[in-house]
């Protein structure tokens, strides 16, 4: 998600784009899509008897793998939430790039630097700052992941299980098991874990840039 952000904030700031206004609203619209929404509409598509999935099978006489099977699912709410937050991260990505001063460019440019030593020696360490943070943004939304398998366990009830993601999990422990005693503590210990991983991330990148 954030090596497409990145080369989707970098082809943007080149100013090479036909259309550059529209291409970047267009990949930041699904952001502004709802979750819930996003993860229905996504579920419908793949669906192998009622939806995109099944209509192709049906129309070439082929049989595409069930993007809902227990072994693609994963991968398919991955694209889900790709699909959602590229948007945001290319957003994060290309602010910082406008904030770079134009003249460092100009002065590459003179002496003779091509456009991939100036992302190589100007662009990426700009926005070494900016994709620390989209890194801890992901990570922490990595670890709250719960709209879109507990969306798709309605539609795929034997892929999805109720420990598919820590969040997931304490929910059911409370809400189906009535265990709330034991979904608080699944829900501090992943609340601490979370600040951890998140505060290592950022001593980490604070390091580098240093």
């Amino acid at each position: 998600m954030l090596f497409l952000a990145l080369l989707v904030a970098l082809a943007i700031d080149s100013g090479r784009l036909y259309g550059t206004a529209f291409f970047r609203i267009s990949v930041f619209l699904p952001y502004a899509v709802p979750a819930v929404v996003a993860t229905l509409m996504w579920g419908f598509m793949y669906g192998t008897r009622f939806g995109l999935i099944g209509n192709i099978n049906e129309a070439f006489g082929i049989s595409l793998p069930d993007p809902l099977s227990p072994d693609l699912v994963l991968a398919s709410i991955g694209n889900i939430v790709t699909w959602e937050f590229v948007g945001y991260n290319m957003l994060i990505l290309y602010s910082a790039l406008k904030v770079v001063n134009p003249s460092l460019y100009e002065a590459a440019a003179l002496d003779g630097a091509g456009q991939l030593r100036i992302i190589w020696a100007i662009k990426l360490p700009a926005l070494r700052g900016a994709l620390l943070i989209a890194t801890i943004f992901s990570i922490i939304g990595s670890f709250q992941l719960f709209n879109e398998p507990s969306i798709l366990k309605t539609i795929a009830p034997n892929s999805v299980t109720t420990y598919f993601t820590p969040n997931y999990y304490a929910y059911s422990l409370s809400f189906a098991g009535q265990q709330f005693n034991y979904s608080a503590t699944v829900a501090i210990v992943m609340g601490i874990i979370t600040m951890i991983v998140a505060y290592l991330v950022q001593l980490r990148g604070m390091r580098k840039a240093v």
